[in-house]
Order: structure tokens, then sequence, then C-alpha cells
């Protein structure tokens, strides 16, 4: 195998060789430069023409959200960020994922608090995943140029005749999971979900917690739908989509007339923390038949026990098609475990959950 050729782009002289050391303790992967800041990153880019891009987001001469545009417009290389877990910087975190960055790794405010053997294993999953996929990751980009932001329509959901389209049912309420490539994914279907929605929606996307916060806020301000951040105990609304927070399962007790949310830290020895199918199971053991699931974008297969169980217990399952998905990992498990009812573009998915009610 080839090795990976990565750059790494960071005004901290830490975080580069915590960075390097933890790429190159894998031999498949070679650090083949490092630049200090985003102009520096730049022209490293251009004589390295490295096969992936670690970015740091505060720099000096240039921030890494200004060198993220210029590298996309110049040289579309797949960029993984290098994100603060604070309010700012989940915020920049989200623009960068919108601006053509595939994913992120985390770092604590404080260099000297920072874990690098927590977040080794998966630095090297996602880098080792990227450069698989790097041509399909830089073809999608291209084609689609800038990322449009979504704004409310009050024009009617275009209809047309799907094949295969299963009978609809009186779905309460809809469950989605999904996780690198989510922020985006999910901005091109939650604007798109009409104010009137009959259900609620439940989201789980694999992020820290400030970061979930962020994402339903930025969510809330281009939707029709309300959308927030879940609380314990809550009541849930139709019309209304709960993002799990970045450090707790999120569950639902169905109540006689209505679902109520259950924030919790149990099972602690989960993989991701929400996970997928924590959520899906206590909302089949909930709803039975009632749930339409949805997986998109994500690596791995979180969400593949609970939406089998949505799918023993009558419900039907979505997952989105591979040439839209950042990442197709979290889907393909639906998909070739036989559980999807249909497989969505995108670009569809908003129009496919609305025509099911």
């Amino acid at each position: 195998m080839k090795q990976i050729r990565v750059l790494v782009v960071d005004d901290s002289a830490f975080m580069r060789k915590a960075i390097s050391i933890m790429l190159e303790s894998d031999p498949d992967i070679k650090v083949i430069g490092m630049a200090h800041n985003g102009i520096e990153g730049i022209e490293m880019v251009q004589k390295l023409k490295p096969d992936i891009i670690t970015l740091d987001i505060e720099m000096p001469r240039m921030d890494g959200l200004t060198a993220l545009k210029r590298i996309m417009a110049d040289n579309p290389t797949p960029v993984m960020m290098v994100s603060s877990l604070t309010t700012d910087g989940a915020s920049a975190t989200l623009d960068a994922l919108s601006l053509g960055a595939v994913d992120f790794i985390p770092k604590q405010s404080s260099y000297v608090a920072l874990d690098i053997v927590k977040i080794r294993e998966e630095l090297l999953k996602k880098i080792k995943y990227i450069a698989l996929n790097k041509g399909r990751l830089i073809r999608a980009f291209k084609k689609q140029q800038k990322p449009k932001t979504f704004r409310p329509s009050r024009a009617p959901v275009p209809t047309y005749v799907v094949e295969c389209r299963s009978e609809r049912k009186n779905f309460h309420i809809i469950a989605i999971g999904t996780s690198t490539g989510g922020p985006p994914a999910l901005q091109a279907v939650i604007p798109r979900l009409p104010k009137n929605l009959p259900v609620p929606v439940t989201i789980v996307q694999h992020m820290p917690p400030t970061f979930t916060r962020s994402l339903a806020e930025r969510l809330n301000s281009i939707s029709q739908v309300t959308v927030k951040e879940a609380e314990h105990g809550e009541t849930l609304a139709p019309g209304t989509v709960y993002i799990a927070p970045g450090d707790k399962h999120l569950t639902v007790k169905n109540l006689v007339s209505s679902g109520r949310v259950i924030l919790s830290d149990e099972p602690s020895k989960t993989l991701h923390k929400p996970a997928v199918d924590i959520m899906v199971r206590s909302i089949v053991e909930g709803y039975g038949s009632k749930v339409l699931g949805v997986i998109m974008t994500g690596m791995g297969s979180d969400g593949l026990e609970g939406m089998r169980l949505v799918k023993s217990k009558g419900g039907s399952v979505f997952a989105q098609s591979e040439d839209t998905c950042v990442v197709y990992g979290m889907p393909r498990a639906i998909v070739d475990n036989k559980l999807a009812d249909r497989v969505v573009p995108l670009n569809r998915m908003a129009d496919e959950i609305v025509h099911c009610f």
C-alpha cells in the first residue's frame, strides 16, 4: 500500500509534533511537511501535493478558514480541521465543514490537557478512510462547488414517482443518525422540513457537546421547524427537532400522549456517546411500528442494530445514497444488511421524509 502523505498546518509547535507522532505511529502514513500558518500551508500544498491536510483554525497571518477557502479553490484536497472545544471553535468548525473540510480533530483549549491517546485511534481510522476515498471526495466537492445554504421555502414539496415506494405509514416519530459529514448533510435536510411537520424528530450526531449545541442553534436559524439541543425531561413536540447533547445518550420514554426525553451517561461503555443504537432502541420500545429511521453519512455501523429493530417491528428505514455521502459507512451497513426501504440521495432526503406524511 502506498503511504498516505499528510501535511500538518498548525501554529503550535506542540500540536504539530503531537499530530505528527500520532500519524507516523502508523507505517502507512507519512508526514511530508509542517507549516506554521495558513500562508505557509497554501504554499506547501502547491509544492508537496499532499493526500490529506490537517489544518488549525486559529493561526497568525492567515487563519484556517481563509486558508481552507484558498486550498479548496486552487488545489482541492481532503482537509481535517483541528478545532478547540469552545463555542467559537465549534462555530468555526461548522463553517469549515460547510466550506469543504471533511472532518475535524478536537483539541482542548489547554494543550497540556490534551489527551493524545484518546484521539489517536479515531484519527488514524479517519485518515485512512479519507485517503482511500480521496478521489470521490474531491469529485463530490467540485460537483457541489460552493455548498448552498438552504433557506426556508413556502413552495410546495415537489412530487414525483419513486420506484418501489413503500406504503405510506402512520409514523409518530422520526429518528436520524449521522456522523462524519453529518453537519452539512443535516443542513441539506432539516431546513427543508415544513413547519407543520406532524411528528417530532430526534437526532444523534457524533460530536462533542459544545458542537452539538452550536449545530442546533445554526440549524434553528435557517429552518422552519424548531431545532434545539435536547434537554432532560422535556416533552417531545411535533415540528421540533431534538439533537442529542454530545456527551449524553438520548433515549425517549413514550407516554400515553407524547414522548419524554431522557438524557443519561449509561450505558457508559459505548463507542459513541450519544449512540444512534441506544436512541433508536428506546424509541422502538415505545413507538413500535410507528418509527421512521434515517441513517446518513458516517463512519462505522452505529445505528445498524437499532434500525434492524425498527424493521422487525414494522417501521421503515431510509439510507443516504453512497454517491452523496462524505463517508459511506453507516448507510452501507444498513444497505448491505438489506434493511433500507429506500436509498435516497441527500438532495431528495427531505422530500422523501415529507412524502411519508
